[in-house]
């Protein structure tokens, strides 16, 4: 293979058990594998997971991924978190899936059809706290309690909610006043006779906040042994005054396609971004944005040849990155490159490409092709 992701089971079990032993015994865990598991391969992930006693429930965020779960051999609860179209209802139904809904006649759409196939179908209601996206505001509750009094296939399981800065931040005062809204209207739907579950906790609030625990966490990114956020490394280590060890699960590989020597002077890659000002030692990598490699790392990021960083010439390519060897002695094609992950004393992580091209881990780690190989070790 030219390129593959190795994902390291034990990592992530050893990262569930730790997130297992945060939470109370009767607090479920819910697993969150949407896209494509976090990039990780949603076949192996669930390979690994599935006979495990550390999750409880999956995440998913669509229909298709949750299908594709049940084709896996998946006999756990599984909660779509996204938006399902009214016309796939019947399908979730068939799945034994829970839908997140916001809107009454969603409800009464889902118990329309859950009596045609005389099935019980059952859902999560999403409040709305401070973070502008789905769910339903306070104002709002009238009408669904109007319809929720009318449904008898369809069972109110639970309701949940979405933290909006927690993560970026130390001050948490937003998230605490997020909090007072969600009891607030939690006690509301209680008085009026109902009687759901909750969940609000994503990974972030799961490692700071044990008061956000309720019945249900959701957690995703950790699990895959990467912190949401510096910020939120450091509140834990300031709250807990100890270090929670995350093992990283993704590695990511290439080989050397073809090592070249440029004479002083020479241009490298489009847009003659980067010129040579010595004899430069050049190995042409079958990586590039195609495959995940943001072009924003041209000229910044670094791999791992050998145990060496070896930095990126010029710009980023569809299919082909270039990267300055130098410093690497009897360097040839087919070497086995690091992209992700660690060689000898050298790491190099989703993180640090993160901070290279100005965003977060999740979005490195989930916009790896799919059409990669992923490897299970």
């Amino acid at each position: 293979m030219l390129k593959w992701i190795e994902v390291d089971s034990k990592a992530l079990l050893h990262n569930l058990s730790l997130i297992r032993s945060l939470v109370k015994k009767r607090t479920k865990v819910i697993f969150v594998v949407k896209a494509n598991a976090y990039g990780h391969g949603i076949d192996q992930v669930v390979s690994i997971t599935e006979k495990s006693n550390l999750i409880d429930w999956y995440g998913v965020n669509s229909i298709e991924e949750a299908v594709k779960l049940r084709e896996l051999g998946v006999k756990r609860e599984i909660l779509i978190l996204g938006y399902v179209e009214r016309e796939l209802i019947e399908e979730g139904i068939r799945n034994n899936v829970r839908f997140t809904v916001y809107e009454p006649s969603y409800i009464s759409e889902i118990e329309r059809k859950a009596r045609k196939m005389k099935r019980e179908a059952y859902f999560h209601l999403k409040l709305e706290t401070g973070t502008g996206r789905q769910g339903i505001d306070k104002k709002d509750w009238k009408s669904f309690k109007e319809v929720l009094k009318k449904i008898e296939y369809t069972k109110f399981e639970a309701v949940s909610s979405h933290f909006a800065n927690i993560e970026d931040t130390t001050d948490h005062s937003y998230a605490e006043y997020q909090l007072k809204r969600f009891n607030s209207f939690y006690k509301l739907i209680v008085n009026d006779g109902f009687s759901p579950l909750r969940h609000f906790s994503c990974s972030a609030s799961t490692l700071l906040f044990p008061k956000t625990h309720f019945d249900f966490v959701r957690v995703g990114i950790s699990a895959y042994g990467y912190w949401p956020s510096k910020e939120t490394h450091l509140s834990f280590l300031l709250r807990h005054k100890n270090e929670l060890e995350l093992r990283k699960v993704l590695s990511f590989y290439t080989k050397v396609a073809q090592v070249k020597t440029l004479k002083k002077g020479s241009f490298i890659s489009y847009g003659l971004t980067y010129k040579t000002t010595q004899k430069t030692k050049i190995a042409v990598l079958p990586v590039g944005y195609f495959d995940g490699v943001d072009r924003k790392l041209s000229n910044t990021g670094y791999f791992l040849i050998k145990g060496e960083r070896v930095p990126i010439r010029g710009r980023v390519c569809m299919n082909i990155t270039l990267v300055d060897v130098s410093h690497i002695k009897n360097i040839n094609s087919e070497d086995k490159v690091t992209l992700i992950g660690r060689d000898g004393k050298e790491i190099v992580s989703a993180d640090d490409w993160a901070d290279k091209v100005g965003t977060i881990n999740y979005e490195i780690l989930s916009r790896l092709s799919p059409e990669i190989p992923r490897i299970v070790r």
